[in-house]
């Protein structure tokens, strides 16, 4: 199940980036599935993150030691394995990781315990599109410096206060 919610955001202004769609992400790792991966196809044009917000024990976990690690790139482009959560039922079931930013291809892994743990979180799509010679010469007229100061009073500068003389 994923929920769409419909924005719009930029990421610089360079080279924009449009935000068209924020899903839920949700998957549950166990003892029959240790493992998950999230990935996108190669042919996909658009940059995919994912933003983990909550890792918890769900109903059914037992009073183990159960840890979760991502699997994932880092920016040598090398695997690197990381602990994310070491959750136990009775002091604690869930953590929160604050939207935690990963880039696909990554798996999460229980590598310890037999859960039930659930990841939630929000999967991102930006679609990349280039802006033509024309629409930059608009944003450039639109922000000039002379429209920005042209009604504004021109503003006389400060002066230092004199400072009195010891006799």
């Amino acid at each position: 199940m994923a929920a769409f919610i419909d924005l719009e955001c930029s990421e610089d202004s360079v080279r924009p980036s449009i935000c068209t769609g924020i899903f839920l992400f949700g998957c549950e790792l166990s003892s029959s599935s240790r493992s998950y991966t999230f990935k996108v196809s190669e042919e996909d044009e658009c940059d995919h993150t994912l933003a983990l917000n909550m890792v918890c024990l769900s109903e059914g976990a037992k009073d183990e030691c159960n840890v979760v690690e991502v699997v994932g790139r880092n920016y040598h482009n090398e695997e690197i394995v990381v602990p994310v959560a070491n959750l136990k039922l009775s002091c604690q079931p869930w953590l929160s990781l604050n939207d935690f930013h990963l880039q696909p291809p990554v798996t999460f892994r229980l590598c310890s315990g037999s859960g039930p743990v659930h990841l939630a979180g929000r999967h991102h799509i930006f679609h990349r599109r280039e802006l033509l010679d024309d629409e930059l010469s608009e944003e450039d007229e639109d922000f000039s410096e002379d429209d920005e100061f042209s009604d504004e009073e021109e503003l006389t500068p400060v002066k230092p206060a004199k400072k009195k003389q010891k006799s």
